[in-house]
């Protein structure tokens, strides 16, 4: 046996062994306990039975006693009670005592006898005492069992991946404008009534703000984007989980950015089918290529577009075969056109114009939608809180590189578009979060009304002086039950 200070390893069967010693010994020291406490009230029950046979005598020795001390030595004196038994008379009170009923009594000592000739067998036989550990065990099957977890093979399985390890679940990407990053149980947002001012979603510096807001899965490969043009790959569950109110870290600890360098669009591969991989910049230029362009990606990040000087790359999506290209401007102007428009181009092209744009406007965003999809709606949200949905058959397929057409009224009230998003009957919440880190989750289908092109929404969260909507994202029906 181990003498218990010594660290040793242990084989399968040594464990075993000291397992069962351990539960050997547990077993006896419960034992001992019990049997003693069945003898020494059995003694007592011996004392009532005893003062019983002489209960006039012993009640008139307590009552012509002048102390309990005096009482007690006079009945060990008289009936040869031991201190126990005698103590246990004195402690019953006078009524209680005359009342004693012998049968009770009888019948108690009678069953302890038994209890105690029962113990005394179990300590006396090393077989007992091995039935009684096989019987808890037994118990703690029935009681807590269930299937096996884990499978034997005869032969190896190869080698283990990453995600081998780790459980493939919904998950929150939230990136700062500052490059700070975390991942977030989704579970962690409540819905909410439109209008509210949201709960504390992250923790950012004064001057930080969200700028992405991604929901994804945790075995999901993410293409990172940046304002240069470059792409760099990351697998969702390597950014580190954190509570919803952490700061995160500094996404250059997870990719190798450059001076100025910062992250403009995250796309999770694999989550649906994706025939090209479409990016747009700032300035209206619009770019598709095959999805397997983007297939070896290196750590150090290999160029998604040529961008001319003063141009930066925006927004990136997946894009079908069947799929019309949405965009949408800062000022709240919208194109719908298709995206057989766009020839497929090679990983450094920098692509044609997709929008024409009037000074002091930009493209926002942009996302696919199924030819011929008039049933969805154009979801917009603007910097002061305000958005709405529209229906799709309001926005008509035009030629690329026209001006499009307006979606929604852009005033000082509401602020400029910061996002918007193609919702179907399967979209359930709407997720914004605004640039210090307030986030409020709302019911698409009930808080969120139904207008036209030309106007500017309803107020969908209620948002401080100085603060404004960064982000939205958008989650579907059985995504994230709370």
């Amino acid at each position: 046996m181990c003498d218990g200070i010594e660290p040793r390893t242990l084989s399968l069967k040594q464990a075993l062994e000291y397992y069962v010693a351990h539960r050997k010994e547990v077993v006896i020291r419960k034992t001992e306990y019990e049997l003693r406490k069945a003898k020494e009230r059995a003694h007592i029950l011996e004392g009532l039975k005893k003062a019983l046979d002489f209960i006039d005598e012993v009640i008139s020795i307590i009552r012509g006693s002048d102390t309990k001390e005096i009482a007690k030595k006079n009945l060990i004196k008289r009936f040869e009670f031991s201190e126990v038994q005698a103590q246990a008379i004195l402690d019953m009170r006078l009524q209680t005592l005359a009342g004693l009923e012998r049968q009770k009594i009888l019948d108690e000592l009678a069953e302890l006898m038994k209890v105690i000739s029962e113990l005394e067998a179990i300590l006396a036989s090393e077989t007992r005492i091995f039935e009684i550990i096989k019987d808890d065990l037994r118990q703690v099957i029935e009681q807590y069992g269930d299937e096996r977890k884990t499978r034997v093979f005869k032969q190896g399985l190869g080698d283990f991946k990453d995600t081998d390890f780790i459980a493939n679940e919904d998950t929150i990407i939230i990136l700062t404008n500052d490059g700070y990053v975390k991942r977030v149980d989704p579970k962690e947002y409540r819905s909410q009534r439109r209008g509210g001012v949201g709960i504390s979603g992250v923790k950012t510096r004064e001057d930080d703000y969200v700028s992405i807001f991604l929901h994804t899965t945790t075995h999901t490969k993410l293409l990172f984007f940046t304002n240069t043009g470059r792409v760099l790959k990351l697998k969702a569950f390597e950014i580190p989980q954190s509570s919803r109110t952490a700061k995160g870290q500094s996404i250059v600890n997870f990719l190798e950015l450059g001076k100025d360098e910062v992250v403009q669009s995250i796309l999770p591969m694999g989550q649906k089918e994706c025939h090209f991989i479409t990016i747009v910049t700032k300035n209206g230029m619009i770019k598709k290529s095959t999805q397997d362009v983007y297939g070896n990606v290196r750590r150090g990040g290999i160029i998604a577009i040529n961008l001319k000087d003063g141009d930066e790359l925006v927004h990136v999506i997946c894009t079908n075969k069947d799929d019309d290209v949405f965009l949408f401007t800062k000022l709240g102007k919208a194109i719908r056109f298709e995206q057989d428009e766009i020839r497929a181009m090679g990983r450094t092209a920098g692509g044609v114009k997709a929008m024409s744009l009037k000074d002091g406007d930009q493209i926002m965003g942009m996302a696919g939608i199924k030819k011929g999809d008039e049933d969805g709606w154009l979801l917009i949200a603007t910097e002061k809180g305000y958005g709405k949905k529209s229906k799709l058959h309001h926005y008509k397929v035009q030629r690329r590189g026209g001006s499009g057409v307006k979606a929604s009224k852009v005033t000082t009230k509401t602020g400029a578009v910061v996002g918007a998003r193609v919702v179907n009957k399967e979209s359930k919440d709407m997720i914004a979060i605004s640039q210090k880190g307030n986030i409020i989750k709302v019911d698409i289908k009930k808080d969120v009304p139904t207008l036209g092109r030309d106007t500017q929404g309803v107020k969908l969260m209620r948002v401080a002086k100085g603060d404004e909507v960064a982000s939205v994202a958008v989650t579907l029906e059985g995504e994230d039950e709370e």
